[in-house]
C-alpha cells in the first residue's frame, strides 16, 4: 500500500467514528494508538481529566532533538442531526472528485494525512523529529488540547506547529480569539395577566441579547481597515431555551453568548463589559423579586493567533506551498493555544472552511492529494 493509499484508508476509518463533541472520542483515540503501535510508534494518550469518554494523543518519530515539526489536528466533529445528507455522514463517499462525510474537511482529512506521514517518517532517516498532536473538544472552544500541549512540554521543543484546519493549503498566520459564556436567567413565575408582579426570564434575557446587537452595531460602525472578515469583534447567540407556557411569565431562560475577538483587543475587557451588563439587568430583576437572578458560566477563553515576526512555522509552510499571500481567518484554532505557550504556529490544511459543519460536508480529492504532497515535502526537509 502506498503512503497516499494509507492516508485514504485512514480517512475512511477515522470518519467511521462518530466523534461528536457532546459525546466522546476515546474509541477513536484508542484505535489510533493501536494503529501507531503497529507501525512501531509509541503514542501518549492524555485522558480528559473530567470526562473518561474523551482523550487526546501525541507521538513522535525521529531523533529526540529540538527543531522538529508538530502536525496538530482535532478528532471531534459537529453533530449531523437535523441536517439533510445525501449519503451516510459516517461513511466516506467519493463522487465527482469529492470525499463526502462528517469531518472529511474539518478536519479528519488532515488527521489521516498526518498519521500516514508519521508512519512514513518512522521508516526514514530523519535528522529532526516529526510530532503528532491529536486533540479533542476543539469544536467546544479548543479546550481539550490544553492538557495535551502541557504534556508535550516534555518532548524536544519543535520549531514549528502546523495546525491543519482547512485553508486550501494556504498559510494562515492570524485568527481571532474568543471567550464564551452560558447564561441562565432565573425569573419569577406569575400569570401573564399580572406580569408586572413577576419577572420574565425570557424578557429580561432579551435585554442582554439587545446588548449583543448593540455591540455588533457599534463594532461595525467603528470598524477600521483590517484583514479580518468581518473587521470587528463579533458577539453572537446561536441557541436559546426557556419558558413553561405562553400565559406564564417565564421562570427560566438559557442561552449562549460568545465573542470572536480581534487580535490586539483584550478578551478580558469584553468579559468585563458583558458581566457589567449582566449585573445591571440582574439588579433590575431583583428589584421586582429577590429570588430572580442570573447565573453566568464561562465555557472557554481562546487566545487568538497573532502574526509572528520571522515566524519559523510561517516560513516553513510558505517554503513548502509557495504561498506568499496574506491570510487571516475569523474562526479559532489550537494554534493560539500553542503560540501562547511558546511555540511558533501557523494554520495550513486541505479543504475549504466553507464546507465545514454543513450537510454533505466534503473534501476535494485534489485537496487531499495536495495535502499529501505537503507531507512528502515536509518529510524531505526533516531529513536534512
Amino acid at each position: 500500500m502506498t503512503d497516499y493509499a494509507t492516508a485514504r484508508m485512514l480517512l475512511d476509518r477515522l470518519v467511521a467514528f462518530p466523534t461528536v463533541s457532546r459525546g466522546g472520542n476515546r474509541d477513536l483515540i484508542d484505535w489510533v494508538a493501536g494503529w501507531l503501535s503497529g507501525q512501531g510508534i509509541e503514542a501518549v494518550v492524555v485522558p480528559d481529566p473530567a470526562d473518561p469518554r474523551k482523550a487526546s494523543l501525541f507521538a513522535q518519530v525521529g531523533p529526540a532533538v529540538p527543531g522538529g515539526v508538530v502536525l496538530s489536528g482535532h478528532s471531534d466533529v459537529v453533530p449531523v442531526e437535523g441536517q439533510d445528507w445525501s449519503s451516510d455522514p459516517w461513511t466516506v463517499t467519493e463522487r465527482d472528485g469529492r470525499l463526502y462525510g462528517r469531518g472529511t474537511c474539518d478536519m479528519k482529512g488532515f488527521d489521516a494525512l498526518a498519521l500516514a506521514a508519521l508512519a512514513a517518517a518512522a521508516r526514514r532517516p530523519l535528522k529532526r523529529p516529526l510530532q503528532l498532536a491529536l486533540s479533542h473538544d476543539e469544536e467546544l472552544g479548543c479546550i481539550g488540547c490544553i492538557p495535551m500541549i502541557e504534556a508535550m512540554a516534555d518532548l524536544p521543543r519543535a520549531s514549528a506547529v502546523v495546525v491543519g484546519e482547512p485553508t486550501m493549503m494556504k498559510a494562515v498566520t492570524g485568527h481571532k480569539g474568543g471567550v464564551a459564556f452560558w447564561v441562565r436567567m432565573r425569573g419569577h413565575e406569575v400569570h401573564s395577566s399580572l406580569m408586572h408582579t413577576g419577572v420574565s426570564a425570557i424578557l429580561e434575557g432579551a435585554k442582554l441579547l439587545m446588548w449583543v446587537n448593540e455591540m455588533n452595531a457599534a463594532g461595525q460602525a467603528a470598524a477600521k481597515d483590517s484583514p479580518f472578515v468581518p473587521p470587528w469583534t463579533t458577539v453572537h447567540t446561536g441557541e436559546i431555551h426557556g419558558g413553561t407556557a405562553h400565559n406564564i411569565t417565564a421562570g427560566n431562560c438559557e442561552f449562549g453568548v460568545d465573542f470572536r475577538v480581534l487580535p490586539g483587543e483584550d478578551p478580558q475587557e469584553w468579559r468585563r463589559k458583558f458581566l457589567a451588563k449582566v449585573a445591571e439587568v440582574e439588579a433590575g430583576m431583583k428589584a421586582i423579586h429577590p429570588d430572580a437572578g442570573i447565573e453566568v458560566t464561562e465555557k472557554f477563553a481562546l487566545p487568538g493567533l497573532a502574526p509572528e515576526t520571522d515566524g519559523a512555522a510561517e516560513a516553513l509552510v510558505r517554503a513548502i506551498t509557495g504561498d506568499n499571500g496574506s491570510q487571516v481567518v475569523s474562526y479559532g484554532t489550537e494554534a493560539g493555544q500553542f503560540q501562547v505557550r511558546g511555540w511558533s504556529a501557523v494554520v495550513c490544511g486541505p479543504g475549504d472552511i466553507e464546507q465545514a459543519h454543513k450537510p454533505d460536508e466534503y473534501l476535494e480529492v485534489a485537496q487531499f492529494r495536495a495535502g499529501w504532497a505537503f507531507m512528502e515535502n515536509l518529510l524531505e526537509r526533516l531529513e536534512v
